[in-house]
């Protein structure tokens, strides 16, 4: 293994692993070892990049979809799906030559998921539809406690409103929820201000990395409830709703059709391409035998 390239979409970054034949094993230990900020690369993930019908998980899909995402979190745990990790994994297809402008689909844990690459450079995910589970959840930080929105969106998501974002704290840690047994996997928690009108911002945790710059699925999770919360649900309106949602990292456009469906527009940046040392990386499958 020696190929990486490095890439972002609104800062939350991603170490990038070309595998078209799944011939690399990355043990959760080595995931962790190249996403670590001072002993590896550094990132939120990584996105192993692998043709669907060579991965056993995404084989099912591979007549939608050549190329599946195997994304992993940073701590090495396994995540269904990541919403800035599709628009970089697109982006990195693009940049390999894979793919043009246009369309294309990507498979992931979470389904095939439709992309669309415009020339301005901004890619557009389709993230499927989301579910609000019933039943009441708390988010609490520093010893402040919150209603939040039980969102999913092919991934678990806690979407609090707050006074101010800074309530949330340092966010190292991961929020504490209730009922405990709400999130049997852990969840994704948002913290989310006004700007405007249809305009948010939001500070996120997720889980198996911590605080990020941006959070693709966050924010469309943010986005649908905030839409319940302002009495605009497109099943009812009949009419999609728009929100511009500012992260940390920059500005992502999330809409929620009539249907359901949702769409996340924003950018997606290769910013580095190298080679892995071969004795470290060696070093690091030493350490996870």
């Amino acid at each position: 293994m020696s190929t990486f390239l490095k890439g972002h979409g609104t800062e939350n970054d991603f170490v990038i692993i070309p595998d078209p034949e799944n011939a690399i094993a990355l043990s959760p230990t080595v995931v962790a070892a190249l996403c670590d900020r001072r002993a590896g690369i550094g990132g939120d993930g990584v996105l192993h990049v692998v043709r669907s019908a060579a991965h056993p998980e995404a084989r099912h899909m591979a007549d939608e979809a050549e190329w599946f995402m195997d994304y992993r979190n940073g701590d090495g745990s396994v995540a269904e799906m990541c919403g800035n990790g599709v628009r970089v994994f697109a982006r990195y297809l693009q940049h390999a030559g894979h793919v043009g402008e246009g369309d294309l689909a990507v498979a992931t844990r979470g389904g095939v998921k439709a992309v669309h690459i415009d020339k301005e450079g901004l890619i557009t995910v389709g993230m499927g539809r989301a579910t609000l589970p019933e039943g009441d959840v708390t988010v609490s930080v520093d010893g402040r406690t919150w209603p939040a929105t039980n969102v999913n969106m092919g991934n678990p998501h806690a979407v609090a409103f707050v006074a101010d974002l800074a309530h949330a704290g340092a966010l190292y840690d991961a929020p504490l929820f209730a009922p405990a047994n709400a999130y049997p996997e852990g969840v994704n928690v948002e913290f989310v201000v006004d700007r405007g009108p249809r305009h948010v911002a939001m500070r996120v945790h997720e889980r198996g990395s911590g605080e990020t710059r941006s959070c693709g699925t966050g924010a469309c999770a943010v986005a649908v409830a905030t839409a319940r919360r302002d009495g605009l649900d497109p099943a009812v309106t009949g009419a999609p709703v728009t929100y511009e949602i500012d992260l940390p990292g920059g500005r992502l456009t999330i809409t929620e059709r009539a249907d359901g469906e949702i769409e996340m527009t924003g950018p997606a940046v290769i910013v580095a391409e190298g080679r892995l040392d071969t004795d470290w990386f060696a070093a690091v499958e030493t350490v996870n035998q």
